[in-house]
């Protein structure tokens, strides 16, 4: 976990596959914010299943041992200061359900959200500014073949996000 200190977050992180966690990817690089977090063994996404597959386009993720997607999930909640989860209302993606399992049984800080509602912005502000200060922020969400267009919402969403929240830090003490 990232210490506590500095405003803003200090570090995006998701497991890479298309949708939100490539949303969540992109728009880190884009603000310049550190990126990282776990993939599953080989670099495995939907659109890049042969090794080296996400890590040849984001380097700083890690590859796990197991090619199975829940030890991303399990390993990038674990390792995360909390969990924001943006999946839109009427999709079915029971892999989307696990960061908030683990998150629980870990008592790690969660929220779900769809990221279309008008409200989510200032909602996932709210959270991302009560939990993520200075610390890291773990993003999940389903992929894209399962909710298209939820990278596109998912990218507007956090960046108006993690732009408010850098912009709220307050005055240095001199």
């Amino acid at each position: 976990m990232c210490s506590r200190g500095s405003h803003g977050v200090s570090l995006v992180a998701s497991g890479g596959q298309t949708g939100v966690d490539r949303a969540a990817l992109d728009t880190a690089i884009r603000l310049g914010i550190p990126y990282g977090g776990w993939c599953p063994a080989g670099g495995w996404a939907e659109d890049l299943g042969s090794p080296p597959g996400l890590l040849d386009r984001y380097p700083r993720l890690r590859s796990t041992p197991s090619a199975d997607p829940a030890q991303r999930t399990e390993w990038n909640v674990r390792d995360c200061d909390a969990t924001l989860v943006l999946f839109p209302d009427g999709v079915d993606s029971p892999g989307t359900l696990l960061p908030e399992a683990f998150a629980r049984r870990m008592e790690r800080p969660c929220t779900r959200l769809d990221p279309r509602d008008p409200g989510a912005p200032s909602a996932a502000t709210a959270f991302v500014s009560r939990h993520c200060l200075g610390g890291s922020l773990n993003v999940a969400g389903p992929r894209e073949s399962g909710s298209p267009g939820v990278y596109d919402a998912s990218r507007r969403l956090l960046r108006a996000v993690l732009v408010d929240v850098s912009a709220a830090q307050p005055p240095e003490d001199g």
